[in-house]
C-alpha cells in the first residue's frame, strides 16, 4: 500500500472533512496521529477508532488550538501534517474568541510544532473558498473563479464576514510562516461541502443543508453554493501530500448551483421532501452564477463526483442517521 510506513498528522479528526480523510489514510496503508480536543468523548472517537485498520495504525491525541506547543507529541516522526482543525459558528458572535483567534493562532501553533520535526516537510492546510472569492470582484454569471483569486481582509472586515476574514487571515499567515521556516505548504479550498456524514453528530455544513431542505433558510444570503463531496476534498487532500510537485493553492469545487437547483434535484429524488413549489417560479433554475474552475484540482488527480450523486448521498446519509424523516 502507498502509504506504508509512513506517519501523517490529521489535526481536528472528528471532523466533517476530517474523518473521511482519517478512513482514507488508514485504507491506504499510513499510520494516523489524530487530534482531537477531547479523548473522554466519545461522540468525537469512536467513529474513528472503528475504521478498518484504526486498531492497528491510528493514535488519538488531545490537542488544543490556542495552546502552543500542544500539537507537539501529536506530529512528533510525521511526514505531512493534515491542518483540518477549525471552528465554523453561524451567526458569530464575540468573533475574535470564536473564529479568529483559533484559526489565525491555532494555524500558527500548529505549524509551529511541524517546524520543530525533521522528518515533516509537508502541511496540506484546509482553507476554504471562503477566502477567494470574498470582496473581490461581483460574481456574476460567466465569471471564472479559480486559484488567483484571493478574499480581501479590509472588506471582510468592514461587511463583518468573520469566517471568510479568519480563513484568508489564516492561509495568509501560513504561507508566510511555510516560506520563513523551510515547510512545503499546500493549501484546499473546497467550496460548500456536502455528502455522507461518518460522525454521529452534525457538522456546520450538514445542518445547513437541513435547514435549507426543510424551511428554505438560506446559508448565503444570495443563495449560491458553490458544491463539492466531502470525499473529494478528502482525496485532494491526500493528493496534495503524495505529488511532490503539488504546489501553491487547490480550488475543490464540483460546481456552483443556485439553490433553487439543489431543490429541483431533490424534488426530482425525493419529492416527498421538497415540494416542486419550492422552485418552479425561480428566475435563477438552469442558470449558473458563476464557474469554479476545475483545472488545477484535476491536474492534481483529484476526480469529481456530480452534484446530483453527492445531494441524493448527502440526503441518504442523513436519512440513515435519523437527521431527516420523510
Amino acid at each position: 500500500m502507498i502509504g506504508e510506513g509512513k506517519v501523517v498528522c490529521v489535526t481536528g479528526a472528528s471532523g466533517f472533512i476530517a474523518s473521511w480523510l482519517v478512513k482514507f489514510l488508514l485504507q491506504r496503508g499510513y499510520t494516523v496521529h489524530a487530534t482531537v480536543r477531547s479523548l473522554d468523548d466519545p461522540k468525537k472517537t469512536q467513529h474513528l477508532l472503528d475504521f478498518d485498520g484504526a486498531k492497528e495504525r491510528l493514535s488519538l491525541f488531545e490537542a488544543s488550538l490556542l495552546e502552543e506547543g500542544s500539537f507537539d507529541s501529536a506530529v512528533k516522526g510525521c511526514h505531512c501534517v493534515f491542518h483540518t482543525a477549525s471552528p465554523i459558528m453561524f451567526p458569530v458572535s464575540g468573533q475574535q474568541a470564536q473564529v479568529l483567534d483559533p484559526a489565525l493562532k491555532g494555524t500558527l501553533n500548529v505549524l509551529k510544532s511541524a517546524a520543530k520535526v525533521p522528518s515533516l516537510k509537508r502541511v496540506v492546510l484546509t482553507s476554504s473558498i471562503a477566502a477567494v472569492v470574498c470582496g473581490v470582484k461581483p460574481l456574476e454569471s460567466g465569471v471564472l473563479v479559480d486559484e488567483t483569486w484571493f478574499s480581501d481582509p479590509e472588506t471582510c472586515e468592514q461587511q463583518e464576514l468573520w469566517y471568510p476574514l479568519a480563513k484568508t487571515l489564516a492561509e495568509n499567515a501560513a504561507v508566510e510562516f511555510s516560506k520563513n521556516n523551510s515547510l512545503e505548504l499546500v493549501v484546499i479550498n473546497p467550496g460548500f461541502v456536502i455528502g455522507p456524514i461518518l460522525q454521529p453528530t452534525l457538522n456546520i455544513s450538514s445542518e445547513g443543508f437541513i435547514g435549507l431542505i426543510e424551511t428554505g433558510k438560506e446559508i448565503f444570503p444570495d443563495g449560491i453554493y458553490a458544491l463539492v463531496d466531502v470525499r473529494n476534498v478528502a482525496n485532494a487532500h491526500i493528493l496534495a501530500f503524495e505529488n511532490p510537485q503539488a504546489n501553491g493553492r487547490y480550488l475543490i469545487v464540483a460546481d456552483v448551483y443556485h439553490s433553487s437547483d439543489i431543490m429541483k434535484i431533490i424534488n426530482q429524488n425525493y419529492p416527498a421532501l421538497v415540494s416542486s413549489e419550492r422552485f418552479k417560479d425561480s428566475k435563477y433554475v438552469g442558470t449558473p452564477p458563476f464557474v469554479a474552475s476545475r483545472t488545477k484540482a484535476e491536474s492534481l488527480g483529484v476526480k469529481f463526483t456530480t452534484v446530483e450523486e453527492s445531494i441524493k448521498d448527502t440526503v441518504e446519509s442523513l436519512k440513515e442517521k435519523k437527521f431527516l424523516s420523510f
